[in-house]
């Protein structure tokens, strides 16, 4: 794989979607219908896969191509592919919340290795560089070139007062219960995979997810963490958590800065 031509390409479809999720997210309706699994889908989720998806099989012809709205290509057995959620954070979409991403990543050997997250309602940028590292862009974001980038690094974090992180629309009981095992300063709400780059930007120290996720769900945010020196694990027993699972269904996990001491289940 060329990692600049992927880097390359992955921002400008980023951005490309995001201009499209945006005039729809500012018209006067749009349409929700439910998908099989009763999941919401709006014609900006559509309308953003379209234009991701074209893009990258013509930039990757022989990758592999996993894409939530494309239930077709859920049935591949693959460990080197693209995946790609288009409108990550429907829910926060349809309710004109703002936490809502586009994501677009690449999986090798069932890592998550390269990804990009946009938030274009928040107007925050993050992806890895060619080299893996993970950057945050500062706008206006400009699809010809990237404009200033930085660093950025999971913080070091205290465990007498941790940040933590958690789902806006899925938080339940059982989350906070296992929260409450650790002693935490700060508690924030966020949609979507913008809770993986919280941990990146060290905003926050742990995310834990106790509920049904996908791989197109966290690729991204997964591969922007790793590049910032973060961790995700699976739930049940700290091991890495990997991809190209079948049904590319996810198990528990906790995203993470590695100085948090991780309680068990």
């Amino acid at each position: 794989m060329d990692f600049a031509k992927l880097t390359n390409v992955m921002r400008e479809l980023a951005l490309r979607a995001g201009d499209e999720i945006m005039e729809i997210y500012g018209s006067d309706d749009f349409k929700v219908r439910s998908k099989s699994d009763e999941s919401p889908v709006t014609i900006a989720d559509e309308a953003a896969d379209a234009i991701i998806s074209a893009g990258l099989r013509a930039a990757f012809p022989d990758t592999p191509l996993v894409t939530e709205e494309q239930a077709a290509s859920h049935t591949q057995s693959v460990s080197t592919f693209l995946i790609v959620d288009p409108l990550d954070g429907t829910k926060e979409f349809i309710k004109r919340r703002g936490d809502f991403t586009v994501n677009i990543a690449y999986v090798r050997d069932g890592a998550p290795i390269r990804g990009v997250v946009y938030a274009p309602a928040k107007e925050r940028l993050f992806y890895t560089d060619a080299s893996g590292v993970a950057v945050e862009e500062e706008g206006p974001f400009s699809k010809d070139a990237p404009g200033s980038t930085h660093p950025i690094k999971v913080s070091t974090p205290d465990g007498n007062a941790l940040l933590v992180v958690a789902s806006k629309s899925h938080r339940d009981q059982a989350t906070d219960d296992y929260i409450n095992k650790y002693a935490a300063a700060d508690m924030k709400s966020a949609g979507s995979s913008l809770k993986f780059c919280l941990v990146a930007t060290g905003e926050a120290d742990i995310y834990p997810r106790l509920g049904r996720t996908m791989e197109w769900d966290t690729a991204a945010g997964h591969a922007v963490l790793k590049g910032a020196g973060g961790e995700v694990v699976r739930f049940d027993d700290h091991t890495p958590l990997t991809y190209g699972k079948p049904g590319f269904e996810n198990p528990f996990f906790i995203a993470y800065a590695p100085g948090v001491q991780l309680e068990k289940p």
